[in-house]
């Protein structure tokens, strides 16, 4: 794989322009992103892309590809001239590429600004989404006006986006401890071997020791048992993460031991709302609203000992009448309200992995486009872009937990004693921000 790298002293002092070696160790770039305080995905892979086009045309109008010795050359490259492009990404500065005979300009590019700027934006997203064919692909390049593009070239294109993709997956975990950790799968179809398979994406998403959320991984796995989480969970704590207190799931199967495997110490918050369906299962219809309205009361007391004296209350109102729905609560009491051990300010976050729906809702709204994924690594791409985005929001937005809160929550566990005693509302501490 290419990553071009441009250098404002591809210039003598005299001004003359002279051609240089534009190729450089992919590792060095990424790791140049990586460097940055809080990288612009986006912004970089417009950038790249962008490059990786104006590269393109110039060969073709060369008749040869950079350094190729060739007899249909008609012209070479003499060094690049740097342009700024304004965009809702932020300012991007190009490096245009020169001619030793003639003049090079990308007119498609930054003549009709606004037209041109959507339209490349498009073809970056629309290439996630189709998972980069390259045919395609290579029809949207040539609807900007651009001629000439050839599949390798269009190809390695991909390549350089599924680079930005993989740095993002593989960074450091370095912003802990990371005290919460939600986790969920989401099933993609994918074609694979001539036949149409089901695959799972695992997801985690954490808060970090400042209580801002953050995108900490996700995978690919075959199927979702005990084995992908371990190797999930695992590939977690190798690059980085630490001091997880509390994992929020749904009752994913092999998860639960999955956590106690990799990281000691942690417990599990079964999610409210998918113990809520699962309950439902077991109650007979009639008898639903009067039950779900008893568990909805359980999460709104004021304190831990309230809120388990409530949910005893319901198990008493289900004995002797709905036994399998008994039986759920009963067994399930300890995964349901794990949450009472932490501080009664970041309950309602807590308690259920409905952040992680919010977002896997906006993941879907991608991959729905997609329907069946032409292979493996372009459901990684589609969904990693996507989650690089929203990780480069949270790191903008609010925190989502006060960094004094979390910092009150490993405390109050390394005290230990009555979960049911040490969660009284404590008002010397400011609520979440």
């Amino acid at each position: 794989m290419i990553l071009n790298e441009f250098s404002p002293k591809d210039s003598d002092e005299g001004g003359n322009a002279m051609a240089v070696e534009d190729t450089m160790d992919p590792a060095g770039v990424l790791g140049k992103y990586l460097d940055q305080a809080s990288p612009d995905l986006l912004r970089a892979m417009v950038a790249q892309f962008v490059t990786q086009l104006m590269g393109a045309e110039v060969d073709a109008l060369c008749g040869a590809g950079y350094g190729e010795r060739s007899s249909e050359r008609v012209n070479s490259r003499n060094g690049y001239r740097q342009r700024d492009w304004d965009t809702r990404a932020g300012t991007i500065e190009l490096a245009i590429p020169k001619l030793r005979s003639g003049s090079y300009f990308p007119e498609w590019l930054l003549d009709r600004r606004r037209r041109a700027e959507q339209a490349l934006i498009s073809v970056v997203a629309v290439s996630y989404v189709l998972g980069v064919s390259t045919r395609r692909v290579e029809n949207l390049v040539q609807a900007l006006g651009i001629e000439g593009i050839s599949k390798s070239q269009v190809s390695r294109m991909a390549k350089v986006l599924d680079a930005e993709v993989e740095a993002f997956r593989t960074r450091p975990l370095d912003a802990g401890p990371y005290t919460y950790v939600w986790m969920d799968a989401l099933t993609m179809k994918v074609r694979e071997g001539g036949r149409v398979v089901n695959a799972s994406v695992l997801i985690a998403t954490g808060v970090n020791a400042e209580g801002t959320r953050e995108i900490l991984g996700l995978d690919l796995v075959t199927s979702e048992d005990g084995a992908g989480w371990l190797a999930f969970c695992r590939s977690l704590v190798a690059r980085g993460l630490t001091g997880v207190m509390l994992v929020i799931s749904d009752a994913h199967e092999g998860l639960v031991d999955a956590i106690a495997a990799s990281l000691p110490g942690a417990g599990w918050q079964r999610c409210r709302t998918h113990f809520a369906n699962n309950l439902r299962a077991k109650t007979p219809k009639h008898a639903w609203p009067m039950v779900a309205g008893m568990l909805r009361s359980v999460f709104e007391q004021p304190d831990a000992p309230a809120v388990h004296r409530q949910y005893r209350e319901l198990c008493a109102a289900l004995d002797g009448k709905f036994p399998e729905a008994l039986a759920l609560l009963e067994a399930a009491e300890t995964d349901v309200l794990a949450f009472t051990a932490f501080p009664i300010e970041h309950w309602s976050k807590i308690r259920s992995n409905n952040p992680q729906e919010r977002q896997n809702k906006e993941i879907r709204r991608r991959t729905d486009v997609v329907g069946i994924f032409p292979d493996r690594p372009s459901v990684i791409r589609l969904v990693g872009a996507v989650l690089a985005e929203q990780n480069d929001e949270w790191a903008c937005a609010r925190r989502y937990m006060s960094a004094e809160s979390l910092t009150k929550a490993r405390m109050r566990l390394i005290d230990g004693g009555d979960p049911l005693a040490i969660n009284e509302p404590d008002t010397s501490t400011a609520k979440v921000g």
